[in-house]
């Protein structure tokens, strides 16, 4: 478990089932040693089938996500990222929200 930062496990979850994300994951910085005090957190998330997610919504997560870890926080998809890096971001990724 990422020891970085704090993560209120009950309040993620309450935000993932509202967003109605399957999976929400950490990568990047984050979970490294050159994270600071003004790294920001890289969030990887996974919506359910059939989800409608737009911009705006989006936009909304990232602000929540935000408040909730007390930092900037950066919301990309599985589908958004570049193929070039996909599998090794998705490898690295720590797993703090599965839809059971």
């Amino acid at each position: 478990m990422n020891s970085n930062i704090a993560v209120p496990k009950a309040q993620l979850a309450k935000l993932c089932s509202r967003y109605h994300i399957r999976r929400l994951a950490l990568f990047g910085s984050v979970l490294r040693n050159d994270f600071t005090a003004i790294s920001d957190v890289d969030v990887l998330v996974d919506f359910a089938p059939g989800a409608r997610v737009g911009l705006i919504a989006l936009a909304g997560l990232e602000m929540e996500l935000s408040h909730l870890l007390g930092r900037r926080t950066d919301v990309h998809t599985t589908k958004g990222l570049n193929p070039l890096f996909r599998d090794e971001v998705a490898a690295q990724a720590e797993v703090l929200y599965e839809q059971a």
